[in-house]
């Protein structure tokens, strides 16, 4: 089948290289180049960037604009393929393609339809998370779905989950294409009782706190991302915790929430009901770091740990 390819992030890639291998790529439309770093220089996007490595066609747009539009009528697409764009998607787009316009999202559908479905996931406590094939149409992530699959999230933080799903997705979404170019696809549409919403993750919600049981503020942990990582003040410094785990506390009665506690070069934060032990680290200003070597510059008794 003739397919234009619509994506931007790490997410899309598998699933753009699986299509360009099974099948022709007509148009592969991404986002422009952006700031995706630290370094505040203009960076293409992992799907352009592959894309360009595959020998593909690429129409760079933030938006789906009356020339946009005309550049993908004009290649007759017979699917449009749209992984993680990043954009609404006007009904005018949905009517171009021969057969359907279908997207890969990160979610067990009617489950965390939205922006972050992954993150959410986490958020939840969710043990499985996964990706459904679904039709793009006029309502947020509304339209039908021929295909799903799960796995087990585990300990998986959201880049590992990502690049997990991002996998699956790419192998799901093939099987899918082969049974729309076959008729066989079977549509199921999904049942708005069970919907929920996967909105953006902010990142005041993603500051851990002594207020908070360990397991769920090992969940934010998990969770982090870059755009929205999990954040604490510990002896009055700024610190990203990259990697914690939860830990039972011998003597939860006299254990009072909010302290720091340093033995043996472990780290370990009292919350409500138990540890949180800290494994890796990034004090503000500085680099990525293992707890035990950053906890010897952990002095004196009575240390705390607040919400930033």
């Amino acid at each position: 089948m003739r397919i234009v390819f619509m994506g931007t992030p790490n997410f899309a890639v598998p699933s753009l290289e699986a299509v360009a291998t099974a099948h022709e790529v007509a148009l592969v439309v991404t986002r422009p180049d952006a700031i995706r770093k630290r370094g505040k220089k203009l960076e293409p996007s992992a799907v352009k960037t592959r894309a360009y490595e595959l020998d593909l066609p690429v129409l760079e747009t933030a938006r789906m604009t009356p020339e946009a539009l005309a550049a993908i009528q004009q290649v007759r697409p017979d699917i449009i393929v749209v992984a993680a764009y990043g954009c609404i998607l006007p009904d005018e787009l949905l009517a171009i393609p021969a057969i359907d316009c279908i997207n890969v999202h990160a979610s067990s559908l009617p489950r965390w339809r939205g922006a972050a479905p992954i993150q959410r996931a986490i958020l939840a406590g969710d043990r499985r998370a996964g990706v459904s094939i679904m039709r793009v149409v006029h309502e947020l992530d509304a339209g039908a779905y021929c295909a799903q699959a799960d796995l087990e999230i585990g300990t998986s933080n959201t880049t590992e989950l990502t690049e997990r799903l991002a996998v699956l997705g790419a192998q799901t979404l093939i099987h899918a294409l082969d049974a729309i170019a076959d008729g066989n696809a079977v549509w199921q549409d999904q049942d708005e009782d069970q919907v929920t919403y996967a909105s953006k993750v902010s990142k005041t919600e993603m500051l851990l706190s002594p207020k908070l049981s360990a397991v769920q503020n090992a969940l934010l942990v998990q969770a982090s991302s870059d755009t929205a990582p999990a954040r604490v003040v510990i002896a009055q410094k700024g610190v990203r915790v990259l990697e914690a785990f939860v830990v039972d506390a011998d003597n939860t009665a006299t254990m009072v929430a909010g302290e720091v506690i340093v033995k043996h070069g472990h780290v370990y934060l009292t919350c409500t009901d138990a540890l949180l032990e800290l494994v890796v680290v990034r004090p503000d200003g500085k680099r990525d770091m293992p707890a035990q070597a950053w906890s010897a510059g952990l002095r004196g008794e009575g240390l705390t740990w607040e919400k930033l």
